[in-house]
């Protein structure tokens, strides 16, 4: 995958275009640090692209809220438990 600077996106922002049709992907950094994701993308694929990347953006701190439950063993709560703290939140989102 081709990085470009954010500079060369200001400055050379034709050959970037040019080149996101072959590469259909690219990382924009700034001080050397990855900030975005260009996707070239086209009419028809647009709306499915943007669901992709909706999509991949949520999966992040499901997953990150996992690794934490896992860690203070909240992973290991009986059913029970789990409809009981359920419930008690709804009771109070009520009132």
């Amino acid at each position: 995958m081709q990085f470009v600077t954010v500079r060369d996106l200001r400055g050379k922002s034709s050959t970037v275009w040019k080149k996101l049709q072959t590469e259909r992907q690219m990382i924009i950094t700034s001080n050397g640090k990855p900030i975005a994701v260009l996707s070239a993308v086209s009419e028809t694929n647009l709306e499915e692209t943007l669901m992709a990347i909706r999509r991949s953006v949520a999966v992040v701190p499901v997953n990150s809220m996992q690794d934490q439950s896992v860690r203070s063993g909240l992973d290991k709560l009986p059913l029970k438990e789990i409809n009981e703290a359920i419930a008690t939140v709804r009771r109070g989102n009520k009132a």
